[in-house]
C-alpha cells in the first residue's frame, strides 16, 4: 500500500516537472532564438518571459539556482550585446 502511494505520487511529480521543464525550455530558446534575430524591440519581453519562467521553474525545484541562474546571465549577456 505505500509503495503503491509512493509511486502514484512520483508519477504525478515527474509530470509536473516534466511540463515546468518544457514551458521553461521553450521560454529560454524563444528567447535566444529572438535575440539571434536582433531586434531588441522585441526582444526586452521575451527575455523577461524567460527569465520569469525560470525563476518558477526554480521556485518549484526543477532547476537549481545556480542553474537558472546561469542560463539568466548568459541570456543577458546577448541581450546586452545588441546594438541599441
Amino acid at each position: 500500500m505505500p509503495a503503491a502511494k509512493t509511486l502514484r505520487a512520483q508519477r504525478r511529480k515527474a509530470s509536473i516537472n516534466r511540463s515546468t521543464r518544457s514551458f521553461t525550455r521553450s521560454r529560454v530558446r524563444a528567447a535566444s532564438e529572438v535575440i539571434a534575430s536582433g531586434s531588441k524591440a522585441d526582444d526586452d519581453a521575451v527575455l523577461r518571459s524567460a527569465v520569469s519562467a525560470l525563476d518558477k521553474a526554480v521556485t518549484k525545484g526543477v532547476l537549481h539556482r545556480n542553474t537558472a541562474a546561469r542560463k539568466k546571465s548568459r541570456l543577458t549577456k546577448q541581450y546586452n550585446k545588441l546594438p541599441n
